[in-house]
């Protein structure tokens, strides 16, 4: 029943990020106030995982503390975002090669906003809040969703899941 639960909110998050041009008028998305009680569980496995996901994005995705991935994701590290490769070393240059990602300092408390946080099993789903440019008139913004899915082995993210899509061929 959990297993169902959590791919039922990654295809709802997943239908809701591809399908936010088509709704005219929605709700915005907004995290909750204490992001970080959402990283804790009272079941010891869920909860390392959930705090193994918390330092993924405090320490990797928010202070960009990319010399410290090995603490959190596997060498093996498979990744299903069609932009970076996999294993830890490719998704390292992802971050700090191809996206020129600076380090600072991680923060005493988190400042990444969020959704929700679904723990199953092995599996972790952070939904952060995204606000994007309309297609129809860049000076006005939308409100979306965004998730990153885990799947860890021993404490470590071993695999990730998001809804990125290639970026559009520049016009030549």
């Amino acid at each position: 029943m959990k297993t169902r639960l959590i791919w039922s909110l990654a295809a709802t998050v997943l239908l809701a990020t591809m399908s936010a041009t088509a709704v005219q008028a929605q709700e915005p998305v907004v995290g909750v106030a204490d992001p970080e009680a959402l990283f804790t569980d009272k079941d010891p496995k869920l909860h390392r995982n959930k705090q193994a996901a918390y330092h993924i994005v405090k320490d990797l995705l928010e202070a960009n503390q990319w010399q410290n991935a090995n603490q959190w994701l596997t060498d093996r590290y498979l990744q299903h975002n069609p932009q970076a490769a996999s294993g830890l070393a490719g998704v390292v240059k992802f971050f700090t090669e191809v996206m020129k990602r600076q380090p600072s300092p991680v923060p005493e408390k988190m400042k990444t906003k969020v959704v929700a946080v679904v723990a199953d099993g092995d599996y972790v789903i952070v939904v952060f809040p995204r606000e994007y440019p309309r297609p129809d008139d860049p000076s006005k913004t939308y409100s979306t969703t965004w998730f990153d899915m885990w799947r860890f082995v021993d404490g470590k993210a071993d695999e990730h899941w998001d809804p990125a899509t290639l970026p559009p061929v520049a016009a030549k």
